[in-house]
This record gives C-alpha cells, structure tokens and sequence, in this order.
C-alpha cells in the first residue's frame, strides 16, 4: 500500500526541521477547509489506504517536507471531532441508525456508512503514524457519549471488530487508558439487570484488550463493593407463618457478606456474626432436602431457555418456600465459603489477619458447611469439589496481588551478536570450563593446598571403628540405642575400608558380626578374648576337655586312647612334613563326642583306621606301638599320669 502514497511526502510526529518552519492551522477557515477535505474523502470508494494520506497532504498544504508538532495535531484533532459531531448530528436529524447513516446500495457498488468510513480513515492513518496514535480512541469515546444505547451497540461491534489493530503497541501505549475509560462509561449507562449480555460483551473485550498483568484491571486495595444493599423487613407483618426472629437473623448475614472488614472482624462483629450463623446452619441441618426437593426445584428446561435470577427475593412470605430451594441454600453456604476464604487469607499486616480462636471457629463453620453442600440434592459432592478447585486457585489470584501484580509475560532472549554479524569466538579454557581452569591454577599457585591435613581425606580402619570400640566398652556405659553398630551406613563404610586395608579383619565379620571386624587394639582385655583368640589356644583347650573326657570312661576307651596316641605320634611326623596341625584337634573332638552305647562301632572303625596305618608302616613300628599299649595297661598309674600330661 506503501507504493501507491505520492512520493516525497511524509508526515513524521514530534520532530523538528531546522530547515523548514511548519505550517499553522489555526485559524476557522483552516478547520473549515480540512474538514472539508476529510469530507470529500468520505464519499470515496475502496480500501482507505488508497486515498487516505493524499487527504492529510491536502488538509495540511502540499509540500516537500510537512512535520506535525504538537499544536498541529491538536489543531487536526479538533477539526475531526468537529467533523464527528456534524456526522452525529446530521444522522439524528435524518432519523437513521448512528453507524448506518449515509450507506447506500446501488447495482454497481455499495457505499459504507459515513462514521464506519471517517473512524477506518482515521485508524489508518494512527496505524501508520502519520498521526498522533491516541486520536482515534478520543474519536471513539466522543462517539459513544454522543449516541443513545441502541447505537453504542453498533458502534461497539465495530471497536470489537478492530481489536487486533486497536491492540498493537503503538496504538495500545496512547490510547489504553481512554479505551479504558470509554467502557467504563458504557458500563455505568447500563442496566445490570437487563442488559447482561451487553455488560458481559464489554467485559469480555477488556480482558483481551488488557495483557493480564495489567494494574488498572486490578482491585489492589480489596475494596468491596458497598453499593449492593440487601433490603429485608424490619417489623413483623400480619400473619406471617415463619418465625420472624429467624427471618431476620437469616437476612442480616448479608450485612457481613456485603463488607465483612467492619462487620465482622471486630470482636464483638464476629461474635454476633457467629451466633447468627450458629442458627442458620443449625435450621439447615434440622430441615435437610430430599431427593425430590432437589428434582422439583432443578430446571429441566434448554440452556437458553433457562432463567437464573441473580438476586433473591426478601419478603418474609416467601421464606419458607426459599428454604425449601437446593439452589437457594447453595447460594446461601456459598457465600459462606467466600468469606470464611477471604478471613483465612493473611494480610499484609498481623494486624490485618484473623486472631488464632477466630481460625478455629472458622475451620468448625467451614466443616459444617461442607458437610451441608455435599448433602443438598442434585449432585452435592460434585458440586462441592467444584467449589473447593474455584476457590483454591482463587488463592493464587490473591497472593499474585498481594505480591504487586508481577507480570506473567517474559520478553524472549535476544541473542547478541558481534559486529559486523560475526558470533564471537568461545574461550577456550585449559580443562574443559572455567571453573576448573580455575581450581587447577589455584593450585599452580598453592602447591601446599593438596597436602593440606585438614583437606578430606579417607581415614584409616582404627580411626574409623574407634567410636564401635568405645561403645563396645562395658565400663563407657553406652546405651544399645545410641551404639554405632545401628547405623547402616556407618557399618557399610567400614566394612569397605577393612576389606581394602585390614582383609583379616574383614574375614572375621562371617563369625562375629560388625563387632568382630574391629581391630583388637581398640578393644578391651575382657573384650578382645572374645573377639580375637589365638588358634593355638583354641586346640589346647580342646586337648584339655578330650582328656578329660577320656579319664571320666577308662575303661570303654581304651582303644580310643591308643588311637589318639598313635594319631599324635603320626601327627608330629606330619608336622615335620608341613601339614597342618588341625588334624588331632579335629580327631580329638570326634573322641569326645561319642556316647557309652556305641563304643562297639568305635571300636571297629578304630580297628580299620589301624589296619590301613599297618599297611603304611613297617613292621617294627608296629611292635613298639603294641609294646607300648601293654606297658599302660599293665601299669595303671602311668596311663592316669600320662593323661594328665
């Protein structure tokens, strides 16, 4: 479209030329002939981008170089609000519709209504720049005072219709706070009890308008709306079938829901506020809702047939019926929920917030609700869930302000790039990154920083199982619970250092336990014997009860006796081989255990080990061997002696 505009000719905002002085409109006849001009532009056909800029060019006197300084625009402003108002006036007169006046169809072409082309033009040429940007926002709002209801409509379709150009940020950065202050008018005109869907349309379009951290579209401060007055009987009437008392105590709860800082969070407000609460809830229990109730009052009718009253009525005749409603309880518990939410919620102050035994006679209210909710009919436990997700990201509405309105919209990343367009070259480092290229030349220049004793090392197995010795320690007079034997992870790590350094002390785990990986030197005297015996005390000990076991049946063991001995004597010439000497330990315990009633199978299993033995030896060592088994039996006193060696 850019193409098509005269060249040389470029009308630029707020910049001065020192070559050129700017050309004045000031004067009646100069407001006369732009609007003239803007006149003639208006019976145009076609987009306005074709004809629009030439209109400025002959509004504003053709020349090579035109600037718009402030009391320009301002003059140029007035001229098109004038221009509106005769448009206005001229449609009033006619009779016809505000945005329709001066459409015309033909065979060949159609012309648009006058106001829809004069605001096109004027929003093209702020969409461009060529003027100031914020000029068709006050063209609008002049619009919407100027026209009754019916019309504002209309001219509300079209400002929806331009949302997207009306929202860019050059556009959006003028004129936001006009836009905001034109629906706001719109909405104090209107009825709220007739023209919903029209309240509901403006809204709609602020909240697209305005990015959703805006400030303005924001309560900061929490103020309530105060003007919503809740009007109830005060006297008794004649022939009432409810009790008034109840009727009263009933209706006077709005007075908290309509304000509650003054009405309720003083002492005495809550006080009486609990009480009439207390009866409401008490009533509501004592007269629960059936099945039936909640399908005679439900609508069945189609969603747009449907009728939601959005106030109830307040006549004491009507009590007893409103009772029986499950929509009307509901909106009773419901703004319940909504106030004992907004007590909850801390404030900025202590001052500001609920005292500790207001809290807890609001969690027994809220409970006592709930349980209401979730049994008034139809679908009161879907209901309540609902309720409770509303109101629990409402919560997050509520801190997000209290935290100052923080915007939710993050400005993507801008990678920046060299001159010229050329990426600078990354730093190469000596290990890989900065930080350890750093840590390395740290150590360069503190060689002592490695060897330092109080850097973290791996400490040796003594000092790390000296704790478990000290509690093993009788006289320490640690408690079981406390011992370091409990902790699993301190067990598991010294079994890894003992199995790296002290792999004899690792092996004693299998018998002992932790107690016994412990190496001896921490360990007392009375301890370390239990722990840690020696093995040749262990087979000198079992000679020792092998004997003893002997001398207690001499009779029966006699040739046991002469075994053992021949085992000992066959065993110092292993010995001298370099077997080990476990065998006559082990053969000894295998004496010892046997009983009187099978001395007959020793018998025989000693007669075949000493055949295979006389097998293997000579002759001659077997005639020592016989010798000397009749020498101890024929001298008693040698046999006893020799045992007790």
């Amino acid at each position: 479209m850019a193409a098509e505009t005269p060249p040389g000719l470029h009308i630029l905002l707020h910049q001065q030329v020192k070559e050129h002085t700017p050309t004045l409109i000031s004067s009646h006849a100069d407001r006369d002939r732009v609007i003239e001009v803007f006149r003639h532009a208006l019976l145009k056909t076609g987009p306005p981008e074709s004809f629009a800029l030439q209109a400025v060019q002959e509004a504003i006197k053709p020349q090579k170089q035109t600037v718009l300084v402030q009391d320009e625009n301002q003059s140029l402003e007035n001229a098109l609000r004038t221009l509106l108002q005769e448009l206005v006036s001229s449609a009033v007169r006619s009779g016809e519709r505000m945005m329709q006046y001066g459409q015309s169809v033909d065979e060949d072409e159609s012309i648009r209504g006058q106001i829809p082309q004069f605001l096109d033009i004027v929003l093209h040429l702020c969409e461009r720049g060529h003027i100031e940007g914020g000029m068709i926002f006050q063209l609008l709002e002049d619009l919407t005072e100027m026209s009754t209801m019916k019309d504002c409509k209309e001219i509300f379709g079209y400002i929806e219709s331009k949302q997207d150009i009306l929202g860019k940020q050059e556009l959006f950065g003028r004129g936001k706070l006009v836009m905001l202050r034109t629906c706001n008018q719109l909405l104090r005109r209107l009825s709220k009890a007739n023209d919903v869907v029209f309240c509901g349309r403006i809204l709609m379009f602020l909240a697209h308008f305005f990015p959703l951290s805006e400030r303005s579209a924001v309560n900061i401060k929490g103020v309530f709306n105060t003007t919503i007055e809740t009007k109830y009987e005060k006297d008794a009437p004649d022939g009432i079938s409810v009790d008034f008392n109840f009727y009263k105590t009933f209706w006077s709860l709005q007075d908290h829901f309509n304000n509650p800082i003054p009405t309720t969070l003083p002492p005495p407000q809550w006080k009486k506020f609990g009480s009439n609460l207390t009866v409401v809830l008490d009533t509501f229990e004592a007269q629960p809702l059936s099945d039936d109730d909640g399908n005679t009052n439900h609508l069945h009718q189609e969603e747009e047939d449907a009728a939601f009253n959005t106030k109830y009525l307040t006549s004491s005749n009507l009590m007893g019926l409103e009772l029986k409603d499950p929509s009307f309880r509901r909106h009773i518990l419901l703004q319940c929920l909504i106030l004992f939410d907004f007590l909850k919620t801390p404030g900025k102050n202590d001052k500001d917030g609920s005292s500790e035994s207001m809290k807890e006679e609001i969690k027994s209210f809220e409970e006592r609700v709930k349980k209401l909710l979730e049994v008034i009919p139809p679908k009161g436990k879907e209901f309540l869930q609902s309720i409770e997700h509303i109101l629990e990201r409402e919560k997050n509405w509520v801190w997000w302000k209290r935290d100052g309105c923080p915007a939710f919209e993050k400005q993507p990343i801008e990678r920046k790039i060299g001159q010229e367009g050329v990426k600078k070259r990354k730093a190469r480092w000596r290990l890989g990154n900065k930080e350890l290229s750093q840590l390395w030349k740290w150590a360069d220049q503190n060689p002592n920083a490695l060897t330092d004793p109080r850097r973290v090392r791996m400490p040796s197995v003594t000092e790390y199982w000296k704790p478990l010795g000290e509690d093993m320690d009788v006289s320490a007079g640690i408690e079981a619970e406390y011992n370091h034997k409990n902790n699993r992870v301190y067990c598991w790590k010294g079994l890894r250092f003992s199995a790296r350094q002290d792999l004899e002390g690792f092996s004693r785990f299998t018998d002992h336990g932790i107690e016994g990986v412990v190496p001896p030197e921490l360990l007392p005297p009375e301890v370390r014997s239990k722990f840690h015996t020696k093995a040749g005390d262990r087979s000198k000990r079992t000679k020792k009860e092998e004997v003893k076991g002997v001398a207690t049946h001499p009779e029966d063991n006699q040739v046991a006796s002469a075994t053992v001995e021949n085992d000992g004597i066959g065993s110092g010439a292993e010995l001298e081989d370099g077997v080990a000497p476990m065998d006559s330990d082990a053969l000894a315990g295998e004496v010892q255990k046997q009983s009187p009633d099978t001395d007959s199978i020793h018998e025989a299993g000693q007669s075949e080990a000493d055949g295979v033995d006389n097998d293997t030896k000579t002759d001659t060592k077997m005639e020592v061997d016989a010798s000397d088994i009749n020498s101890k039996e024929a001298n008693p006193t040698s046999r006893n002696r020799d045992s007790n060696d």
